[in-house]
């Protein structure tokens, strides 16, 4: 079930405080024994007992028995941490609706200053050994590997927001915390939910914009229709935590697959065929090897 404001809203301080250490001691444990999670929160064990019996009940924190009675921090209650984190610094000041989920994030509305968007980063247990083989910045070995995977995701995405903002058409990145980036509003639709009057042209705005961000140090790294807006006036790129820089061993074959991709789509959707070697010659200004 999404999070709702009323979750953030009803969460007690010393819930809080046992969700905090159950996220410091996951980097040691898979499961947070009982009597170490009691020693950590300083509150009484009827007290302790009460408050993780709330946590579970939200879907905030698992228990297992087996092989010893432990507790387990996930999404659920990692989102709560981030959100109430940007509620406090007042970033945020209220949480909207999901307008959006993807492979690995899920999207809100909120306000901030005007109306932002919150992406969650959510790498899944299941996806992480993959993700991790693909994304070298990922870390070797953690324990609950997803969630901190998401939350090395997001500060990525941000990264490159920061540095691509004002050069490429990107979300203007707000702030962050763990998994959690607050960006602007695109008023715009995903590329593949268009129809366009001039692919040609919004073609060449999206070279244009891949160029730029190559300029900057960025190639993406996973650009389809799924992650191009389209806005009427403007194309906007988004989706970065994939971006490679363009002196990485790889960089070639991922941009030339970057270009075929949404290439791919143009010809299936409006029967456009487009020289995929011009195109990277475009971009990176070299001759095609």
């Amino acid at each position: 079930m999404p999070l709702s404001a009323e979750d953030i809203k009803n969460l007690h301080k010393y819930e809080v405080r046992i969700l905090r250490a159950l996220e410091r001691m996951m980097h040691r444990y898979a499961w947070v024994p009982e009597d170490d999670l009691k020693a950590a929160v300083h509150l009484s064990a009827a007290e302790t007992n009460y408050r993780v019996g709330n946590l579970i009940h939200r879907d905030m924190v698992r228990s297992d028995a087996v092989p010893y009675k432990g507790y387990a921090l996930v999404f659920k209650g990692y989102d709560a941490l981030a959100l109430s984190a940007l509620a406090q610094k007042k970033t945020i000041s209220a949480l909207g609706t999901m307008i959006g989920v993807g492979k690995e994030s899920e999207i809100y509305e909120a306000l901030g200053f005007g109306v932002v968007v919150l992406k969650l980063h959510k790498i899944g247990q299941r996806s992480f050994q993959t993700v991790r083989t693909n994304r070298e910045y990922m870390p070797e070995k953690t324990h609950c590997p997803w969630i901190f995977a998401s939350a090395k995701s997001a500060e990525r995405e941000y990264e490159a927001l920061k540095a691509l903002n004002g050069k490429v058409n990107v979300p203007v990145p707000i702030d962050m915390n763990r998994h959690v980036i607050v960006m602007s509003f695109i008023p715009g639709v995903n590329l593949h939910r268009c129809r366009l009057e001039d692919p040609d042209k919004i073609w060449q705005e999206i070279l244009s914009q891949v160029k730029s961000a190559y300029d900057a140090g960025f190639i993406h790294g996973d650009l389809s229709e799924y992650n191009i807006m389209y806005d009427d006036t403007a194309v906007w790129i988004i989706d970065w935590p994939q971006w490679i820089p363009p002196d990485h061993v790889n960089a070639d074959a991922v941009m030339r697959h970057d270009i075929e991709t949404v290439a791919a789509f143009f010809a299936k959707k409006y029967q456009r065929e487009y020289d995929i070697d011009d195109a990277i010659r475009y971009v990176t200004g070299r001759e095609v090897e």
